[in-house]
């Protein structure tokens, strides 16, 4: 060609698969520390968490929307606000972690439930009746 500055000469199979031969050590080296890294990467992720979700419905099983629930653990109460089928959730929950909930509306509570460190499930379904 012409012109053309580059030059490549062409490769025997044999030099290829002795250049293989050389690299392939190499390359297992460079794979070892991807294994760790993906257990750190693990670990940054944090514990595996839990999810807490249900309805709240009066004595006749009507949802009452705009009931508050709350979620306590030792340190700290969250509140959800019930959307108008009465549903709510609470995500990102640590396992580690005992939960209480209940739910209120217009002076009224329902009974206090519990969610125990103790057990391995990571979703919670659980309906709150306020009445009687």
């Amino acid at each position: 060609m012409e012109g053309s500055s580059s030059f490549r000469p062409r490769l025997g199979p044999s030099f290829r698969f002795a250049r293989l031969v050389l690299l392939l050590p190499f390359c297992a080296l460079a794979a070892i520390p991807v294994l760790p890294a993906a257990s750190a990467m693990a670990q940054q992720r944090g514990p595996v968490q839990r999810v807490v979700q249900g309805k709240v419905t009066d004595h006749e099983n009507v949802p009452i929307a705009g009931a508050v629930i709350y979620l306590k653990d030792s340190r700290t109460v969250k509140s959800f606000i019930a959307n108008d089928q009465g549903q709510y959730r609470f995500g990102q929950l640590a396992a580690e972690t005992d939960y209480e909930i209940w739910a209120e509306h217009n002076g009224q509570k329902s009974s206090v439930r519990t969610i125990s460190s103790f057990d391995s499930k990571r979703e919670f379904y659980i309906d709150l009746k306020i009445g009687k």
